[in-house]
């Protein structure tokens, strides 16, 4: 079906056409006149709703342009995606791998979803023998794909930093056999990090997410150590210690989770930000409801007010010629992802899995120690094809709360695990998390339409 979303921000008015994604910067009058979000309204019932506001011949004139826009596929338009999603029939390959080095970590964050890395089993490492055969299957796995991704995963992984590296080196004779191309990340909390680890990670790692959590006080609250002191002091000369050795080419992120204990997160961002970092993400956490720190619906609009904070900020900076980069408000208003990642997301289970220290293959992570998502392990081809194929036929023409939604082919459906984990079901939404995904959107495209405005002044 067709569908239009209309929002205004920042003294702009802006309309998105969700199926082609254009982008139209609009007055206030065009604003107006679109007041259906699945069709243009008669010429004769816009102009008689609105002809006590504007002229009649602006009007007219108007309606002309918006039905030349319809016609050339830039508003209201078909849905071209639906076919192609249900009849999806080809092959699985995978293209990414989380190899959970290590079930252990020495920091006790009190949100982690991982139990404090022991995953709800018991605390372990992996071998360089299973993470060697992990290479080998996700290799074999990869069919015709030239590169991979295989993110380096805890708990904590520089618990096992041997380990590491006996992996990673025979990744790259690997590689060479059999012409992939291996690229490796890693999320640290930064605080085992000395000059050789520093050095290694540089040279190796294609990204590195370290945690941080923004202000002093909001990060030793939650990320504590096993005696329950913070870890702040340790962690942040760390980062920028890693930081400084990355050069342009290659990508870090300093990555918060804010919780209902810091819902002004804003503050915390621009801790981040104040402390010279230009690559910045803070997250929202997702925990059950009964954990004190869990969001609930009435944080919503403190939060989104946040979102709008942030944004307003980041403006500012970029006029100053001092910006950063916040991760939810990274958008690509010239195309974006392809078609098939829209439609379907991250492609946890089929695309991307996840590897325990055991060897044993799940959706991703976040599945990691529910058996009833346990897919097979990397010493067998024979995996759960059944969860396999829910997983991939898990996109958004099969999630009915998406289907008429407008940010449908900018969150792909959202997270399967949260979805999960709150309604037991991969394919019904996760509610809180959509409608802050919806701000972070809209937040997004008009910062990126305010920037390219400030960049051409």
């Amino acid at each position: 079906m067709a569908l239009i979303h209309k929002f205004y921000l920042d003294d702009s008015y802006y309309v998105i056409d969700v199926n082609s994604g254009s982008l139209h910067v609009v007055d206030e009058m065009i604003y107006d006149m679109l007041g259906d979000a699945d069709k243009l309204q008669d010429k004769n019932d816009i102009i008689n709703k609105l002809k006590n506001k504007y002229p009649t011949e602006e009007l007219e004139e108007a309606y002309l342009e918006l039905a030349e826009l319809k016609e050339q596929g830039m508003l209201y338009s078909k849905d071209l995606y639906e076919d192609i999603a249900l009849n999806d029939d080809s092959e699985n390959y995978i293209k990414a791998l989380c190899l959970n080095v290590v079930h252990d970590c020495n920091l006790r964050c009190k949100y982690c979803f991982a139990d404090e890395g022991e995953y709800h089993g018991c605390r372990k490492p992996m071998s360089a023998e299973i993470g060697k055969k992990a290479i080998d299957y996700v290799i074999r796995k990869s069919g015709p794909r030239h590169n991979i991704e295989v993110d380096l995963f805890g708990g904590e992984p520089m618990m096992v930093f041997d380990t590491i590296k006996e992996i990673v080196d025979y990744a790259r004779v690997q590689e060479k056999i059999h012409n992939k191309n291996i690229r490796f990340t890693m999320t640290t909390n930064c605080t085992l990090l000395n000059e050789e680890r520093m050095e290694y990670l540089d040279k190796n790692m294609g990204n590195i997410v370290m945690s941080l959590d923004g202000r002093k006080e909001v990060n030793d609250a939650v990320r504590v150590r096993a005696d329950g002191t913070g870890s702040y002091d340790r962690i942040l000369p760390n980062i920028k210690s890693m930081i400084a050795r990355r050069d342009k080419s290659k990508q870090y992120y300093v990555r918060g989770t804010f919780t209902r204990n810091n819902t002004d997160f804003f503050e915390d961002v621009l801790s981040l930000a104040n402390e010279g970092f230009t690559e910045i993400s803070v997250e929202p956490v997702v925990l059950p409801d009964e954990s004190p720190l869990s969001l609930r619906k009435e944080d919503i609009p403190m939060i989104c007010e946040q979102y709008d904070k942030l944004y307003y900020e980041m403006v500012k900076r970029n006029k100053e010629g001092n910006p950063f980069k916040f991760y939810h408000f990274n958008i690509d208003l010239n195309g974006g992802p392809c078609v098939y990642k829209r439609i379907s997301g991250c492609g946890a289970g089929h695309e991307y899995v996840a590897v325990t220290p055991d060897g044993e293959i799940y959706p991703c992570h976040q599945f990691v120690g529910n058996k009833d998502f346990l897919l097979g392990t990397i010493f067998d081809d024979d995996l759960r094809e059944d969860i396999i194929d829910d997983f991939k036929k898990a996109h958004i023409y099969n999630k009915p709360k998406c289907r008429n939604c407008w940010a449908r082919f900018y969150c792909s459906g959202g997270c399967q695990a949260n979805n999960f984990n709150f309604n037991g079901d991969i394919h019904i939404p996760y509610e809180i998390g959509c409608e802050l995904q919806k701000k972070r959107i809209e937040c997004a495209i008009a910062l990126k339409s305010k920037l390219s405005e400030i960049n051409e002044k």
